[in-house]
């Protein structure tokens, strides 16, 4: 299945977009997961896109951007693979190792370009200040995101309109003479979601609230195991009884969110009780410090 213009034209539009709305609308179209809806649907394979849009999401679920530092766009990233693992044929986990890391690492030297282009932007809108001139301070505000959404675009468009030639050639050679190769990498962008999580943990207070999160994992661990035989027990009866036509439904995500949300809540609602004695300080054990002591 060869990439169409148009569906090039859209993920290319979709790059540049993802990254102004990271910066300025939050709306959660930037997110990698979004990002693998977004180019399964152009591509006409949803569940491949996010497939590969999930992982990444959680792959990055523990980096962060600090400053004006640059973190690795899993965005782009997640519409390259999901573009060539659909229009290839090509297993998800493969393409998440061996196209969306990569291409997410490398766009680091375009967001560090990007951020270099638009400084010619802020020294006119310095200049403009100092002259009073609002109407320029928004010209030059708004022609700031042309270097932003170009830094995306450009790599994006050029990868999927010329690239398809050599992504065709490696992923002759990884289920050829290589194939050992594929297999790891395969086993590698299965292994990319639990570093991730593994990063946010790093960050989180784990210590001072470990007894939700074992209590979070065991529920859901529970839940996921009685929905699974619930489903294969429907999936038995439905094989000896012709008639039956129930449709038994796994454990939903919504659930999972709830039970996270509840846990949350009352730890929250826990450290909100805890009567605080005038002259001291409001950090905690682990020296971390309120909200209301900033």
């Amino acid at each position: 299945m060869a990439i169409q213009w148009w569906q090039i034209l859209l993920l290319s539009l979709y790059a540049g977009y993802q990254i102004l709305d990271e910066l300025t609308l939050y709306s959660s179209m930037s997110s990698a997961v979004f990002a693998g809806l977004f180019a399964g649907l152009v591509m006409g394979d949803i569940k491949t896109g996010l497939l590969i849009g999930g992982s990444m999401q959680l792959t990055v679920l523990g980096v962060g951007t600090f400053g004006g530092a640059s973190r690795i766009d899993a965005n782009s990233g997640t519409v390259l693979a999901t573009a060539f693992s659909i229009a290839l044929g090509w297993d998800p986990e493969q393409a998440i190792a061996t196209i969306a890391v990569p291409v997410a690492a490398l766009m680091i030297q375009m967001d560090i370009l990007g951020r270099f282009a638009n400084t010619f932007f802020a020294h006119r809108i310095d200049s403009h200040i100092e002259a009073f001139n609002y109407k320029a301070i928004e010209r030059s505000y708004l022609a700031g995101a042309i270097p932003w959404a170009l830094s995306r675009m450009l790599p994006v468009f050029l990868a999927l309109a010329f690239g398809g030639e050599l992504v065709e050639s490696v992923v002759a050679i990884l289920n050829g003479d290589l194939k050992w190769l594929g297999d790891g990498l395969s086993v590698a962008g299965a292994v990319l979601p639990a570093v991730g999580f593994a990063i946010l943990l790093r960050y989180l207070p784990v210590k001072k609230h470990f007894p939700y999160l074992l209590l979070g994992f065991v529920i859901t661990a529970l839940f996921t195991t009685i929905f699974g035989n619930i489903q294969l027990l429907g999936a038995n009866v439905a094989s000896v009884v012709e008639e039956y036509s129930a449709v038994l439904n796994g454990l939903p995500m919504l659930a999972i969110a709830v039970i996270g949300f509840a846990l949350a809540a009352i730890s929250y609602k826990n450290s909100q009780s805890v009567p605080v004695t005038q002259g001291t300080s409001n950090a905690s054990a682990e020296g971390e410090i309120d909200d209301d002591e900033i």
